[in-house]
C-alpha cells in the first residue's frame, strides 16, 4: 500500500513556482464559494509517519487560503474533561460547520494507531476502533460531510535521513519532537498497523490519500490538487437525490396490535401510597446520587412521551431528590441556525455529562425518528438511517460508563383531550397549549406507528426503553423514579 510513496518523487522549485499562483488562486475561489454556499462541511483528516511534512503542509494551506475560515484543531493527551466524557466527545465538539472546513490532528486514527503500536490493547480492540472509526465517518458523510484523508508517509531510510539532517540543522533541530525518535523506533509496527488501518477504512465515500512526504514542492502540489478536485467536484455537484431506501413494513396502531395499545392504561396510585411512595424513591435517588460508586458513572436520561403526557411534572419530581449542582435539564427544541449546519447528533453530544453527573434530555435525538419523520423534516433514507446512528451512539455512551435510562410517557387520546381542555381553561396553564399541539393531535396514528418503529429498533440490551403508563400522573412518576433507582443499582452490581 505504501510501495508508491517511498520511491522518491520530486518537483524542481521552478515547475512548483510556475504552478502556485494558479492552485492558490483556485483553492482560495473554492474555499468562498464553499462559504457562500454553506451546504456541506469538510473535514480535513491529518496522519501518517512523523517527519513527512505534516505540519509544514497545513501551514502551507493556511497561508494559501484565508485561515479565518479553516479550524485547526490537536488531539494530544485527554484533558480531565475530556477524560471523564466517552471518547468521542472531543472530536464532535470540533466538528465544523457547513461552509467551513476543519483540519484534525491527532485524530481518532492516530489514537488508535498509537494505542495498538505500543501494546496498551490487542487486535481486537483495534479492529472495534477500526469499525467505530467507520459508523462515525459514514454517518458524517451521509449528513453531507465531504471527509478528505492524508497519510503523510516515508520510507524508513527517508524518515531516519530527515531527522539526522534536522538534528545537525541549528535553525530547524527544534522540529524534531521526542515522539519523533519514539516512532524511528517503532517504524515497522506504525506502518504494519497504519497499513491495517487505510485497508479496512478507505471507502468510497471517505478515501485515504497516500502522499510521499520527501520533497516539500511534490507535497504540497499533490495534496492542494486532491482539495482543489474534491471541492470543485462537490461544490458543482447538484442537492443530490438519494436512492429510496427499502423500509420494512410497519404494524398499524389502528389494529389494536401495536406497542402502546397493549399497555395497561388503567394503572393508578392513590393519593397517600403516591406520598409514601415518592418519598421512598426519592431518597433512595438521593443516596444512590451520592454514592461514591457513581464516580464512575454519568447518568443520562431520555424524555419522550404524547404531549401532555407529563414529562415536566415526571422531571420535576426526580430533580426535586437532587441538590441542583448534582444535574442539569437540557430541553430540546426545533433546532438553530448554528445547530442546523451541523450533523443532528452534534448538538446533543454537547451536553453528554462528566462522571458523577446527571443530565435530563426534556425530548431528544429521538426527534429524528418521530417528528422529523412525521412532520417530512428530513427524508425517510435520513430517519430509516438515523435508527442504526442512534444506536452506535447510545454504545458509544454506555461504553464509556454512562448510565442511560430511556423513558416515553403514554396517555390515552381522550386523556390528552381532556388535558388539553384543562390547560386552555387554568391561566398559569394555558401556555402550556398551542396550535401546534392540536394539529399534532391530528397525526395521533402516524406518531403511534413512529413510536412503536422506534422502540421496536431502538430499544436494546445496553440501552432499553421503559414504557410509562401516563394516564395516571402520580403512577407514572413513581414509577420513573423506581426505574431510574434500579438502573443507577444494576450499573452498580456489574461494577
Amino acid at each position: 500500500m505504501f510501495e508508491s510513496a517511498e520511491i522518491g518523487r520530486t518537483i524542481d522549485k521552478a515547475t512548483f513556482e510556475a504552478e502556485e499562483p494558479a492552485l492558490r488562486e483556485a483553492l482560495l475561489e473554492a474555499q468562498y464559494e464553499l462559504k457562500q454556499q454553506a451546504r456541506f462541511p469538510v473535514i480535513v483528516l491529518i496522519n501518517g509517519v512523523e517527519g513527512a511534512g505534516k505540519g509544514e503542509t497545513v501551514k502551507l494551506l493556511n497561508e494559501w487560503m484565508d485561515p479565518r475560515l479553516i479550524q485547526v484543531s490537536t488531539f494530544d493527551l485527554q484533558t480531565d474533561e475530556e477524560l471523564a466524557r466517552p471518547p468521542a466527545w472531543r472530536y464532535w465538539r470540533q466538528l465544523p460547520p457547513k461552509g467551513r472546513m476543519g483540519v484534525f490532528f491527532g485524530n481518532w486514527y492516530s489514537q488508535m494507531l498509537q494505542g495498538r503500536v505500543h501494546g496498551r490493547f490487542k487486535d481486537a480492540v483495534l479492529d472495534q476502533a477500526i469499525d467505530g472509526a467507520e459508523r462515525l465517518e459514514r454517518m458524517l458523510c451521509d449528513e453531507g460531510a465531504l471527509i478528505f484523508k492524508f497519510w503523510f508517509h516515508l520510507s524508513k531510510k527517508q524518515m531516519k535521513s530527515r531527522l539526522e539532517a534536522l538534528k545537525d540543522d541549528p535553525l530547524h533541530s527544534w522540529r524534531i519532537s521526542p515522539l519523533d525518535w519514539q516512532q524511528s523506533k517503532t517504524y515497522d509496527k506504525f506502518v504494519r498497523y497504519g497499513e491495517r488501518i487505510l485497508r479496512r477504512t478507505s471507502r468510497d465515500y471517505a478515501p485515504w490519500y497516500v502522499v510521499e512526504g520527501v520533497d516539500h514542492y511534490y507535497r504540497s502540489l499533490t495534496v492542494g490538487r486532491i482539495l482543489l478536485e474534491g471541492l470543485q467536484a462537490a461544490l458543482a455537484s447538484p442537492q443530490g437525490t438519494k436512492l429510496q431506501p427499502h423500509a420494512a413494513p410497519l404494524i398499524s396502531s389502528l389494529d389494536n396490535r401495536g406497542l402502546l395499545a397493549s399497555l395497561d392504561m388503567t394503572q393508578a396510585l392513590g393519593k397517600d401510597d403516591y406520598k409514601e411512595q415518592l418519598a421512598t424513591e426519592q431518597a433512595r435517588l438521593s443516596g444512590l446520587m451520592r454514592d461514591k460508586r457513581m464516580r464512575k458513572h454519568a447518568l443520562l436520561a431520555v424524555f419522550e412521551g404524547n404531549d401532555a403526557a407529563g414529562k415536566g411534572g415526571a422531571i420535576r419530581r426526580v430533580t426535586g431528590a437532587l441538590d441542583p449542582r448534582q444535574y442539569r435539564i437540557v430541553p430540546v427544541a426545533a433546532p438553530t441556525e448554528e445547530e442546523r449546519a451541523q450533523p443532528y447528533l452534534w448538538r446533543f453530544w454537547r451536553h453528554i455529562p462528566a462522571r458523577g453527573h446527571f443530565t435530563i434530555f426534556d425530548r431528544s435525538w429521538y426527534g429524528r425518528v418521530l417528528v422529523e419523520r412525521v412532520e417530512g423534516f428530513c427524508s425517510e433514507g435520513d430517519w430509516l438511517r438515523a435508527y442504526g446512528e442512534i444506536n452506535d451512539f447510545e454504545e458509544e455512551l454506555t461504553s464509556a460508563g454512562v448510565i442511560l435510562v430511556k423513558f416515553w410517557l403514554a396517555i390515552d387520546q381522550q386523556t390528552q383531550l381532556q388535558r388539553f381542555k384543562e390547560r386552555e381553561q387554568i391561566p398559569f396553564k394555558r401556555f402550556k397549549i398551542t396550535e401546534e399541539d392540536w394539529r399534532n393531535r391530528d397525526k395521533w396514528d402516524d406518531y403511534a406507528d413512529a413510536v412503536g418503529d422506534m422502540v421496536d429498533r431502538t430499544s436494546t440490551e445496553i440501552a432499553p426503553w421503559t414504557l410509562i403508563e401516563a394516564n395516571d400522573k402520580r403512577f407514572a412518576r413513581v414509577k420513573v423514579l423506581r426505574t431510574l433507582n434500579e438502573a443507577i443499582e444494576a450499573a452498580f452490581a456489574r461494577d
